[in-house]
């Protein structure tokens, strides 16, 4: 019996009931999401500057995600990356920032 009640049990997945508080904040963060990837965006474009060699590439990493959040096209990415010119990426994101 006792096995049978934890092989139950560990099948049956656990979800945890949020609170309304926490529910509002999932809510506003995806709600927001794109202005929060932009702000992100504005910050990393100042470390895209100063960075180089394996840190660029991380940095570029970061950028890329978070391009994609803020609903740029693939292709855009690609060639900003491709390019790899701060001053670019920071029109971009300029460009993002009055879109929102």
């Amino acid at each position: 019996m006792h096995d049978l009640l934890l092989t139950k049990l560990a099948k049956e997945p656990r979800v945890a009931k949020r609170s309304n508080y926490q529910q509002r904040v999932i809510r506003d963060y995806y709600k927001n999401r794109d202005t929060i990837a932009v702000q992100k965006l504005q910050e990393l474009v100042g470390e895209l500057y100063l960075a180089e060699g394996k840190k660029r590439a991380g940095v570029w990493k970061r950028i890329v995600g978070h391009l994609e959040a803020a609903g740029m096209a693939k292709a855009r990415i690609e060639h900003l990356q491709k390019k790899d010119d701060p001053t670019l990426l920071a029109h971009a994101v300029q460009q993002l920032a009055a879109q929102g």
